[in-house]
């Protein structure tokens, strides 16, 4: 019997407890709507990207807004004062010193699923992402300098709407007024993209946010090689995450291992690129190269020309050989005989 008892009670822990639990749990580091924060892919390495990313950003945070500030839980009792006091007492105490350690766990950035692999997402709190992160990349952009091996794209999420394309409507039409709406206006262009969702046509929702944005100010134009502005556009699931940034081709598209290449611009018609000394060698080289392909073509045509020229000649001779032994064949017969006579 009491092993039966005893198997009821897990049973009933599992039910009950154990799978709410978990649900609950699971819900609670997940992408949702109403979060801002971060998004970062990766290179199939996401335990080393989250922890590459605390590193960088809590680099750069300190900068804009110091040290972060842990505050410890100090109101714990000791085991000598919950004894003397009430049991009920006791009770509502750990209470709510749990309900206050939760509150003060919350730190400036949390990692939580994104629901797309190989990116994460990390949830800031009381943080601005959008400077954080061009704060990041303006400085490996200006430094040179390798601070990450498995981080690819950091992209800020400064606003999230459920992913339909009537939610993201009636959501960007306040969302956008900072940047586009008149008086303000600018050059931009939209990237868009989507992880786990098949809803969503890319091309009707890039038309419909830019009928959108031309509605807010018909000044603001699109530009797709250097625009002022590119309003960033993920969709993972159910979640549509959205920003507005600066220097979206500068920084190379947010990715931090490009950025910190070095520029190579190409070579134009007005900007050499050789020195004097270059030039000269390459143009010399050149003109070696054309002066040899006039030669060999001239050898060629002089080789058809001697060989047409030994063929003629040829023929010739031949037709005189054969006209010499015509006339021998035409001499008339006295006068061979006549010949004959006089010897």
């Amino acid at each position: 019997m009491s092993a039966a008892v005893s198997n009821d009670r897990k049973r009933g822990k599992k039910r009950y407890g154990g799978g709410h639990g978990n649900k609950r749990w699971k819900g609670s580091r997940e992408l949702e709507v109403g979060m801002q924060g971060i998004l970062i892919t990766c290179n199939m390495n996401e335990r080393k990207c989250t922890a590459e990313a605390f590193n960088l950003l809590n680099e750069y945070a300190d900068q804009l807004y110091g040290p972060e500030k842990l505050q410890e839980n100090n109101g714990s009792s000791s085991d000598g004062e919950a004894e003397e006091e009430d049991v009920d007492v006791a009770l509502k105490k750990e209470v709510a010193q749990l309900k206050a350690s939760g509150a003060k766990r919350e730190r400036r950035f949390m990692a939580l699923d994104s629901g797309a692999n190989n990116v994460i997402f990390i949830k800031t709190q009381n943080i601005e992402a959008d400077k954080l992160v061009h704060l990041v990349l303006s400085d490996l952009h200006t430094t040179k300098k390798h601070k990450s091996r498995v981080i690819l794209r950091m992209l800020p999420v400064t606003g999230t709407c459920k992913a339909f394309q009537e939610d993201m409507v009636k959501y960007l039409a306040t969302f956008l007024e900072p940047w586009f709406k008149t008086p303000n206006c600018g050059t931009y262009q939209i990237a868009f993209k989507a992880r786990n969702s098949s809803h969503n046509k890319r091309d009707e929702i890039i038309k419909t946010i830019a009928g959108m944005v031309g509605n807010l100010n018909p000044k603001n134009k699109v530009d797709l090689t250097n625009p002022e502005l590119t309003i960033v556009v993920e969709v993972i699931k159910a979640v549509c995450c959205l920003s507005v940034v600066k220097d979206y081709s500068l920084y190379r598209k947010y990715n931090v291992q490009e950025v910190v290449k070095e520029d190579t611009p190409k070579p134009d018609a007005e900007t050499e690129t050789n020195t004097p000394g270059e030039k000269d060698e390459k143009d010399e080289k050149e003109t070696n190269k054309e002066e040899k392909k006039d030669e060999k073509e001239t050898n060629k045509e002089e080789k058809k020309d001697e060989k047409e020229t030994n063929k003629e000649e040829k023929k010739d001779e031949e037709e005189k050989k054969k006209g010499e032994e015509d006339n021998d064949n035409n001499v008339p017969h006295d006068k061979k005989e006549d010949e004959g006579d006089g010897e």
